[in-house]
């Protein structure tokens, strides 16, 4: 794990009670309570907003900038759904409420931060032009959605479903070709959107509609990993046992992850 120099929660052991006061307040769980003191799980745990700050009675917490671990966000979720999957809804929450805050140093290697963190800009020079040959649109329903969507809509019956991130079809140029031919799609943003309405929506359709197969599509950016975690959540409480996986678009128009599954 890569060293660099960012902010991250200090403990000052002394000043700690071990009250745990700070344990429910930290949105990675990065926290817990050892021989009577409160300790850091792991430091790339720590996203160092400081959302545990308030809660010490005693004042034993701190931010600093220190050389650490950089910031884990796969590791955090991985982290969240072994020991505390309640806590998965909080942490998102917590991402899409800190976008504009969140380090730039998160998951993935090309695109380190929310979109409205950090600006990207890209030429594409030296490129053959290809001629291009007009296709027809793959689409067969409206609206697409998914606040619009009505759950029992005739094309959600013994459908494949797509559900997928509002700016991947602008990204990803074969996105008609590729993922929506022969099926039918949901489209949101779980960085701006009700992340709960949106579980209920998706949960509606699954119960109703006897769905076939269940494809999650979202981009690199880690808030839009929401999507996913839509998509689990409302197969669970549809109680549906339906085929599902998740592909991940780069900004830049590739695919990055493929048929990973959502459950399972």
């Amino acid at each position: 794990m890569a060293k660099l120099k960012r902010k991250i929660i200090k403990i000052d052991e002394e000043k700690c009670d071990g009250c745990g006061l700070c344990i429910p307040s930290c949105p990675e769980g990065a926290l817990q309570i050892v021989d009577g003191k409160a300790k850091l799980v792991k430091e790339n745990f720590c996203d160092g907003l400081g959302a545990c700050l308030g809660e010490c009675p005693q004042g034993a917490l701190t931010i600093e900038e220190v050389e650490a671990d950089e910031y884990d966000e796969e590791g955090v979720i991985a982290h969240i759904k072994e020991e505390s999957p309640e806590l998965l809804q909080k942490h998102l929450a917590h991402l899409k409420e800190h976008a504009h805050e969140l380090p730039q140093y998160h998951s993935h290697p090309g695109i380190t931060s929310c979109p409205s963190a950090r600006m990207l800009h890209w030429e594409k020079k030296g490129e053959e032009r290809e001629e291009r040959v007009k296709v027809s649109s793959e689409l067969r329903q409206w609206p697409i959605q998914l606040h619009l969507v009505p759950p029992h809509a005739p094309y959600f019956q013994n459908a494949d479903l797509i559900l997928v991130a509002d700016c991947v079809p602008f990204a990803y140029a074969d996105f008609h070709a590729d993922f929506l031919k022969g099926r039918a799609i949901a489209i949101g943003c779980p960085k701006l959107d009700d992340l709960g309405a949106y579980v209920n929506k998706v949960a509606q359709i699954l119960e109703g509609s006897d769905i076939k197969s269940l494809k999650v599509v979202h981009m690199e950016v880690p808030c839009c990993y929401g999507l996913v975690h839509i998509a689990r959540e409302a197969l669970s409480k549809s109680g549906k046992d339906i085929p599902s996986e998740s592909v991940v678009i780069g900004i830049k128009g590739e695919i990055l992850e493929e048929a990973c599954k959502v459950v399972g």
